[in-house]
């Protein structure tokens, strides 16, 4: 598996150094199954430049209008932000990117709550643990969204129905239930396996539950703000094909020492669905049976309990 350096339907990924809108313009419409990326907030950070909210807000749209542009007619666009922050208040750039969107004749689907309990220590107000997963979809029932890949653990998988036509069978479903809505899932911090030198890096299990629920084998997922190589990461690990766009020279190295990790089976990634704390029953945690297994797997086991 080769990286390519321009997007062509035939390649499997491709890693695109330069300004984002160019590399979108020279993409086909309706080409792209699902688009997922974390932009600069506008907070000043080394790879961005920080302006006026409303000069952000022009930009972000150009870019989101392109994205819908090249997305097919059963994908997805998910944008994941968190808060502009200015002399101590706080602006959530998903309240003021949603009227972009709608203006393109985009419907959410979701508001995905991302919780993590490491960051920044606030004084004045309380340490902001969270970002939005904003996810849009065009105007269509057929839009492509499979939840069995990504089903969690069921809390009690023994329960059993105690009366009725049931009675006796599960009453849940045994390949694991939907994982709703806030998502609970470590952010890259110094210790994180998945730690680079970039300042806001998202980890690879947020975006593999997006994949995994979206996509199928084969299908693209695109990132216009690629810093080091998540979103393909994630694609290629299963099975389908990544591309995106990274300005800065130094994160487009790191992408591709990580890309080239990946494919050859030598990059270390936080495993999805690890818990961040599993309590043990004697020697056996009550999460084992359950964690990095298939669906199929999960339900043979579920079975035989």
């Amino acid at each position: 598996m080769k990286i390519a350096k321009k997007f062509n339907r035939n390649e499997q990924v491709v890693v695109y150094h330069g300004d984002c809108l160019d590399f979108l313009s020279k993409i086909p419409d309706k080409s792209v199954q699902l688009i997922v990326t974390s932009p600069p907030y506008n907070i000043g950070k080394e790879y961005e430049k920080r302006t006026k909210i409303e000069t952000y807000v022009k930009q972000q749209e150009k870019v989101i209008k392109e994205c819908v542009r090249i997305l097919s007619d059963t994908g997805s666009i998910c944008w994941q932000v968190g808060n502009y922050v200015e002399r101590g208040y706080i602006i959530p750039l998903d309240t003021i990117l949603y009227p972009i969107f709608q203006k393109f004749d985009m419907v959410m689907r979701n508001r995905i709550i991302w919780h993590f309990e490491h960051g920044l220590h606030c004084t004045k107000r309380f340490s902001g643990r969270y970002e939005t997963i904003i996810w849009f979809t065009k105007k269509t029932k057929d839009y492509f969204f499979n939840l069995d890949p990504v089903r969690v653990p069921q809390k009690y998988p023994q329960k059993k129905y105690f009366k009725g036509p049931k009675k006796g069978q599960y009453s849940c479903n045994p390949l694991g239930k939907n994982p709703g809505d806030v998502w609970d899932i470590p952010n890259v911090k110094c210790n994180h396996v998945e730690k680079t030198e970039h300042p806001c890096q998202f980890p690879v299990e947020l975006i593999e539950r997006l994949v995994l629920s979206m996509t199928n084998e084969g299908e693209w997922v695109l990132d216009p703000f690629l810093g080091t190589g998540t979103s393909i990461i994630a694609a290629i690990r299963h099975n389908r094909r990544g591309a995106g766009a990274e300005i800065e020279e130094k994160y487009i190295h790191i992408a591709i020492e990580r890309i080239k990790r990946q494919i050859n089976g030598t990059l270390k990634v936080r495993p999805m669905n690890k818990p961040k704390y599993a309590p043990n029953i004697g020697k056996k945690s009550i999460f084992t049976p359950l964690v990095g297994d298939s669906p199929k797997l999960r339900q043979k086991k579920l079975l035989k309990t």
